[in-house]
């Protein structure tokens, strides 16, 4: 185990040099980018604000998370070790009938993948990759889901031009129960294009597709995205994005800003 964790620190702590790349991070938007972090460096990559609104005729739902964060590094050329970890989230749920409102404080689960690209790690061109992962139960309903979940996810782009990008995003999922015991099928599609607005600015509108074969009821979510990503320097981006649900199964509307960096 020692040694195992050498070697680990020896390839983050390795110097970029020649294998560096342009800075891609997986913030903001619904999909996935399909590019990796160069072997030797690291992202962090943190939602500083992200707000989820949910009503129906019944009940209001709000759900606030602070802080959430994915962390890559960089292995090899093509793969990528990722952690991610919500550390607060606030659900506030207010019953219309009766008046009631009932909230909760809890922390999130944790997720551990990699990502392994298997053309054009820099993302340039047709590029795909490939990135399963599992989550971890280190919170607590409502914010965590209670128990372990897997799921694949296989990003694909292609630059259309110099300045239009075309992304998609397949997902399938054994995704936790709703009541917290056992496992379910859902799958996603996600489709966006990207456009360069300059150098630094990039603009990206998309649409997704969610089925999740809960136990409890099915659902269908339809949702789309737009959002904008502004580079500073090599190794810094900030971002702010929205997304609104096209039907009653999908969260009405959802608002966030995070912050992307390179080490």
């Amino acid at each position: 185990m020692r040694w195992m964790l050498a070697g680990l620190l020896t390839i983050v702590a390795a110097p970029a040099a020649a294998q560096d790349r342009e800075y891609c991070p997986e913030r903001p938007g619904l999909g996935t980018p399909a590019c990796t972090i160069s072997p030797g460096r690291v992202s962090v990559e943190t939602a500083l604000g992200d707000w989820t609104r949910d009503e129906d005729a019944d009940q209001r739902s709000d759900t606030v998370l602070l802080g959430d964060t994915l962390m890559r590094i960089g292995l090899t050329d093509t793969i990528e070790a990722q952690i991610g970890f919500t550390p607060f989230g606030h659900v506030r749920t207010r019953d219309k009938l009766a008046g009631d409102i009932d909230s909760a404080d809890r922390v999130g689960d944790a997720m551990l993948g990699f990502k392994a690209n298997l053309k054009n790690p820099d993302g340039k061109g047709l590029s795909v990759a490939v990135h399963p992962f599992v989550t971890v139960p280190v919170g607590r309903s409502p914010v965590g889901a209670g128990d372990w979940g897997a799921g694949l996810v296989v990003p694909v782009t292609y630059d259309l031009s110099d300045a239009l990008n075309f992304e998609t995003t397949s997902e399938i999922d054994a995704a936790v129960d709703e009541d917290g015991r056992g496992r379910h099928v859902a799958f996603s599609e996600t489709v966006g294009l990207g456009l360069a607005l300059s150098k630094a600015l990039t603009a990206t509108a998309e649409l997704q597709a969610l089925r999740d074969d809960d136990p409890s009821g099915a659902t269908t979510q339809m949702l789309a995205g737009v959002s904008l990503a502004c580079v500073l320097g090599e190794n810094l981006q900030i971002d702010a994005g929205a997304n609104a649900g096209l039907n009653r199964d999908a969260p009405d509307m959802e608002v966030y800003l995070g912050v992307s960096r390179r080490f």
